[in-house]
């Protein structure tokens, strides 16, 4: 078991060996508040892009449904407000010597990252990845210079970059834990960072229309609230995008049946939740969690045999790339093919309150953003 995932079951169960890190956590938070007043004051340079940024992020360690929330908006302002907007991001889990790069359908997970190539997949959208965001930027809007929004995807605690807009995404299901900062709790940022932002709560619950008109009768502390909704689940490769060489019709696969046995196979920043949606969705799942970004290898998943294998779209984004080299160096022999049969995508979409896309057309129209009027909110 790695460090890793030691520690990541250990705030979980908020262990009380943790306490024991309290020192560092003292120092960390001493470390990143002098680091934050340090950009405030202007010690260390900030840029200022010449267009607005909206910052979409995270105060915790671990998934809080950041990246769905991300296509979501990009999908709404592209359908809705035909904004052009386009997206950076750190390229996380990519090989930062060949950044700056731009994202398009055809990039690599190994090159600039599986949430980007997730992004682009969904969207289309003009995206660049860099782990320094001026780069990434500029790259972008050498590309593409008639943006008119950015957004950055998990550049919270990236002062070195100047935003217009903050949004920081809670997970309900997690909350906080022990509150503590790193080490001895998750949370990267103090809870103070909250104010001040736009806060996003990602809840378990679906968003009902009386639920929502509840919230809205609290004038204090009204949330804006968005859930997962789980969408119908997908052949990981059809044998159509397998490029299998053969003259015979293949017939998809039957997807696997509610209340059948299913190994789930996740390598996000909280596995739980996933394993909690096809738990709901009614499916007997054997969990298999790794750590977020984990790189699989398609040995690896061959082990897991009898049950069909359902992973998330993230992960479904770096399976897909190692199959298509695999089947590219005809390596694939009949037990693979066995594999590429069990394998299963479960997407899930964001559901946001109307309150979040009300807001977010006033933030924009704030910013002098040239919002397409006639077109009807979501």
């Amino acid at each position: 078991m790695s460090i890793e995932t030691t520690v990541t079951r250990a705030w979980q169960r908020k262990a009380s060996w943790l306490w024991l890190l309290l020192p560092i956590s003292w120092l960390y938070g001493l470390i990143i508040t002098l680091r934050r007043q340090a950009y405030r004051w202007g010690v260390f340079a900030s840029y200022r892009a010449p267009i607005p940024v909206m910052v979409i992020g995270n105060i915790s360690v671990g998934g809080s449904g950041k990246t769905p929330l991300i296509i979501e908006l990009v999908s709404h302002l592209q359908a809705v407000h035909r904004i052009k907007v386009g997206v950076i991001s750190r390229g996380y889990g990519g090989d930062t010597s060949q950044m700056p790069a731009l994202v398009d359908a055809s990039s690599a997970p190994s090159v600039v990252g599986d949430e980007p190539c997730l992004i682009v997949n969904m969207t289309g959208v003009p995206m660049a990845v860099s782990p320094n965001r001026q780069q990434a930027i500029t790259t972008l809007l050498a590309a593409h210079p008639d943006l008119q929004l950015i957004i950055a995807d998990d550049g919270l605690q990236h002062y070195a970059l100047q935003r217009d807009i903050e949004w920081i995404v809670v997970d309900t299901a997690r909350g906080f834990g022990n509150k503590q900062l790193l080490p001895t709790g998750f949370l990267r940022e103090p809870l103070s960072r909250l104010k001040g932002a736009t806060v996003v709560y990602h809840s378990k619950q679906q968003i009902s229309p009386a639920a929502e008109h509840a919230s809205k009768q609290k004038q204090a502390n009204q949330r804006l609230l968005m859930y997962m909704q789980a969408d119908s689940m997908q052949p990981l490769w059809t044998p159509v995008s397998a490029n299998i060489q053969t003259s015979e019709q293949q017939d998809l696969p039957a997807a696997p049946k509610i209340g059948s046995q299913v190994h789930a196979v996740s390598g996000i920043g909280y596995p739980q939740r996933f394993f909690e949606t096809l738990t709901d969705l009614g499916f007997e799942v054997i969990a298999h969690p790794y750590p977020d970004h984990y790189e699989f290898t398609l040995a690896e998943l061959l082990q897991y045999r009898q049950h069909p294998i359902v992973v998330t779209t993230k992960d479904a984004v770096k399976i897909k790339a190692l199959l298509s080299k695999a089947m590219a160096d005809n390596a694939l022999d009949d037990d693979y093919q066995a594999l590429v049969s069990r394998l299963w995508v479960l997407p899930v979409t964001a559901v946001l309150s109307d309150d979040c896309y009300h807001l977010l057309t006033e933030q924009l129209q704030r910013l002098d953003i040239d919002i397409k009027s006639h077109q009807a909110l979501k």
